[in-house]
C-alpha cells in the first residue's frame, strides 16, 4: 500500500451528501496534470466507463457517458436530449431535486406534467398509475431515488414496475444513491440512471455520469436543444474516439474518480458500502434521539445517506453549526418550507468512530450550561 502521509489532513469532516470527505488516496490523484487529448488520459476515461458497468453488473446492452459539471448538468443533459423533439415527461417531486427536474423541463420548453407531494411522503404509486391511465401522451417517467432534501428513499421497484407496465422510458436521478444503494438497473428496466462523481462513489466534484440502455440512447441522435449538454454527441465522441470528451474535461477529477472506484471495489462493492453507510446512519439516529432530537421523516422511509432532524426548542442553528465546525465537523442546513430542520450526512470516507466523536460534540453542545434548561433533553 502506498504511503499518502504527504497529503495533509482535512480541517474538518464533511457530513454532507456531497461534496464529501475523501481519502488521501483520492486527493493524491489530483496532483498530476494530464492532457485531455493524450491516450494515457483517454484510457483512464475508458477504464472508468467499463468499471461503472461492472459495478452495476451490466453488459454491452448498456453504456456510460461522462458529462462535465455538477450532477444537475447531467440531469439536464438527459432531459433536454430525451424530450426536446417529442415526448412528454411525468415528473414526480417530493423535494427540491424533483422540483429542479421540473424547472429544467419548464425552462427548456419540454412537455411535462409535475406531481408534487409533501416532503415527508414517498412517491404515491396510485397517483402515478392514475395519471398514466389517463394521459396517453406521457412517454417518460422522471423521479429522484434518494431525495436529499430530506433523506427520504422513494420506492424504486414499485414505481419502475408501473412505468414498464405502461412501456414508459425511465429517467432516474440516482445522484445520492448509486454506489451506496444497490440498484438493479437491468431488472427494473431503467433507461437512464444519473449520478455524480462526488457522491456515494466518494470522488470529488467536477462531472456526472449517465448509465444508459444502449437502445434508448441511440434514439437521441440529433434530438438535443443544447450543444454542450447533448448526451448522444457526448457518448458518440467517447465511443468512437477512445474516451475523448467533446470539450475540455475535468482531468484531475477524472483521475481521482478512478481511484475512488478502486476503493469501492476494494471495500467489497456496493453491498458492503451500503452496509457501512447503514451502520453509521443507524448509530447517528439512535444517539440523536437519545439527545432529544426528532427525525423529520418516518424512519421506515429513511435512506442510509442523509438524515433530517427537527430543531430543539430554543435552538440556534448558526451557533450549533459553528460549534461543530470548530470541533472538526461540517453539517448541512435544512431545505424545507414547512419545518425548521438541519441535515447530517454519513456518506464519504467516514467511520463509526467519526460518528461517535460527532455525537460526543453534539452532546456537549446540548448540555452546555449556556442553554436554557427547558431545551435540554429529558432522561
Amino acid at each position: 500500500m502506498l504511503d499518502y502521509d504527504f497529503i495533509p489532513d482535512n480541517d474538518y469532516l464533511l457530513l454532507t451528501p456531497g461534496p464529501l470527505s475523501t481519502s488521501k488516496r483520492v486527493r493524491a490523484a489530483t496532483l498530476k496534470d494530464l492532457c485531455t487529448w493524450d491516450e494515457d488520459y483517454n484510457e483512464i476515461v475508458q477504464d472508468i466507463r467499463a468499471k461503472l458497468l461492472k459495478l452495476a453488473d451490466l453488459n454491452e446492452d448498456y453504456t456510460t457517458v461522462l458529462m462535465q459539471g455538477s450532477g444537475t448538468f447531467s440531469v439536464e443533459s438527459v432531459l433536454v436530449s430525451a424530450l426536446s423533439k417529442g415526448g412528454k415527461a411525468l415528473i414526480f417531486a417530493n423535494g427540491e431535486y424533483g422540483k429542479r427536474m421540473a424547472k429544467i423541463a419548464q425552462m427548456a420548453g419540454l412537455h411535462h406534467t409535475l406531481i408534487q407531494a409533501p416532503e415527508k411522503n414517498i412517491i404515491c404509486e396510485r397517483e402515478i398509475l392514475k395519471i398514466l391511465q389517463e394521459d396517453k401522451d406521457i412517454t417518460h417517467l422522471a423521479f429522484v431515488h434518494c431525495e436529499t432534501t430530506t433523506g427520504i428513499l422513494n420506492p424504486l421497484e414499485k414505481v419502475c414496475k408501473i412505468a414498464k407496465d405502461f412501456n414508459k422510458t425511465i429517467i432516474l436521478d440516482a445522484m445520492s444513491s448509486f454506489g451506496g444503494i444497490e440498484v438493479d438497473i437491468r431488472g427494473l428496466g431503467i433507461d437512464f440512471l444519473i449520478s455524480s462523481a462526488n457522491k456515494c462513489i466518494q470522488g470529488i466534484p467536477g462531472f456526472g455520469f449517465i448509465i444508459a440502455k444502449r437502445e434508448s440512447l441511440l434514439k437521441l441522435k440529433d434530438n438535443s436543444r443544447s450543444l454542450s449538454l447533448d448526451l448522444y454527441d457526448q457518448w458518440e465522441c467517447m465511443e468512437n474516439h477512445n474516451g475523448k470528451w467533446r470539450f475540455t474535461s475535468p482531468t484531475h477529477t477524472v483521475r481521482a474518480f478512478r481511484e475512488a472506484l478502486g476503493e469501492l471495489f476494494e471495500e467489497g462493492g456496493i453491498k458492503m458500502r451500503h452496509a457501512r453507510y447503514a451502520t453509521l446512519q443507524k448509530n447517528l439516529v439512535e444517539n440523536m434521539e437519545r439527545l432529544g432530537f426528532e427525525c423529520y421523516i418516518d424512519k421506515k422511509f429513511h435512506s442510509p445517506i442523509i438524515t433530517t432532524f427537527l430543531y430543539l426548542e430554543r435552538f440556534n442553528f448558526k451557533s450549533f453549526y459553528y460549534f461543530l465546525k470548530q470541533r472538526g465537523f461540517v453539517i448541512y442546513p435544512g431545505k424545507l418550507s414547512d419545518a425548521q430542520t438541519f441535515r447530517i450526512g454519513n456518506i464519504g470516507n467516514l467511520t463509526l468512530e467519526d460518528i461517535k466523536k460527532l455525537i460526543s460534540c453534539i452532546e456537549e453542545y446540548v448540555w452546555c450550561p449556556r442553554r436554557d434548561s427547558n431545551s435540554r433533553p429529558q432522561n
